[in-house]
């Protein structure tokens, strides 16, 4: 290391240079006492000595509780997240997706995840008083190919989503311009696709969500049961990389994951990541588990609710765990225009408790759209 760089006394560099210290990692390791010893210098001279080091090699500048307090680092405030375009499902999350880490969002085929994807590709298009980002989104298909007509149809409708917005807004948006679409076939071409495409994307500013429908997929495919350690090691890297990626940009990660059957009933002993009662856990076990920060959990239930002149089958979002948010669900439905929470004619009734009989009416935003699916 080239000390005379520093903003150092030439006594203080002399010093360093007859103990031979040759690295800034070495200053940085040694505590004051040790570098005291080791150079012969005052303690002032030490923590002028740390002080010049450090800030040579932080990239950031520090932030105080008082500047936190004032809001002046708005980069680091947690209070802003990505809407879901939903007041229901953002009230369940308190506001969003955090923009920070890796969400997932696991479920059977089916309940509507990939939807859910695409729901978030639409919503971050939107400005930020209004609940998005301002940018586009990257959606990565590891299974099956893109569903460009659904996507289409959420476009259409997204007007009927999105009615507490100036329609004129939305017509403005050229949503289908802003979803940049990645098809990855094995896990070579993943890892290529998250460390050179999409960081090109994320420094032009182009896109500011990243979706991987779905995780689960590649890791199965390619290793064997004997495999464990390699799976484990390939997963690390993968979701290391995910994590650089979001807290670099500071863009939210969805993670869309697979389930595995439970054949053996609870077990108390095992870990089930707070799913003690269910017959279905997220798939990659422990090891991705906590490379999580938050993960939901979305179920397919019985019955039928109607919405104006549309009726699907209700499902359940479910807070399984993350560090801001209890353990909390809430209804919801998948209609013509997306992903909705479910607001009951009983109000007295709690979003967590479990929906019962074969059928409800929810209170739509407004008049339902025409045409919508019936109940499967």
């Amino acid at each position: 290391m080239n000390w005379e760089q520093l903003d150092l006394n030439p006594r203080i560099i002399a010093a360093v240079k007859r103990a031979n210290v040759k690295s800034a990692k070495e200053i940085l390791s040694l505590s004051g006492s040790d570098l005291q010893r080791l150079t012969q210098l005052s303690k002032t001279d030490v923590h002028h000595l740390h002080t010049a080091v450090a800030q040579a090699y932080c990239k950031r500048p520090p932030v105080t509780a008082l500047q936190l307090l004032r809001g002046e680092c708005p980069s680091l405030e947690p209070g802003h997240k990505l809407s879901s375009g939903c007041s229901v499902l953002d009230a369940l999350l308190r506001g969003g997706i955090p923009l920070c880490g890796i969400t997932e969002l696991a479920g059977e085929s089916g309940a509507g995840k990939t939807q859910f994807g695409l729901q978030l590709s639409l919503s971050v298009q939107y400005p930020v008083e209004h609940g998005g980002l301002g940018s586009g989104a990257v959606f990565i298909c590891t299974e099956d190919s893109f569903p460009i007509k659904r996507l289409r149809q959420l476009i259409v409708q997204q007007s009927q989503l999105r009615q507490d917005l100036p329609k004129a807004l939305v017509r403005s948006i050229r949503f289908s311009d802003n979803i940049y679409i990645e098809h990855a076939a094995d896990l070579s071409a993943l890892q290529t696709c998250i460390t050179q495409r999409v960081p090109v994307l994320l420094s032009r500013g182009s896109v500011r969500l990243v979706v991987v429908d779905s995780v689960a997929g590649l890791f199965r495919n390619e290793f064997q049961a004997d495999e464990t350690l390699e799976r484990t090691r390939h997963l690390l890297a993968f979701s290391s990389t995910l994590h650089r990626l979001s807290h670099t940009y500071h863009t939210p990660v969805l993670c869309i994951n697979q389930v595995t059957d439970v054949f053996d009933g609870p077990n108390p002993g095992r870990c089930n990541f707070g799913l003690v009662e269910s017959r279905v856990l997220p798939a990659l076990g422990l090891a991705w588990a906590n490379q999580v920060m938050v993960r939901l959990m979305l179920r397919r239930l019985g019955g039928c609710v109607t919405a104006g002149e549309q009726s699907c089958v209700p499902r359940r979002l479910e807070v399984v765990f993350a560090p801001h948010l209890p353990r909390v669900s809430c209804l919801c439905g998948v209609w013509l225009e997306g992903i909705r929470g479910i607001a009951m004619e009983d109000s007295g009734e709690p979003p967590q408790q479990a929906l019962s009989g074969t059928s409800r009416t929810a209170h739509g935003p407004g008049t339902a759209p025409e045409g919508g699916a019936g109940c499967t």
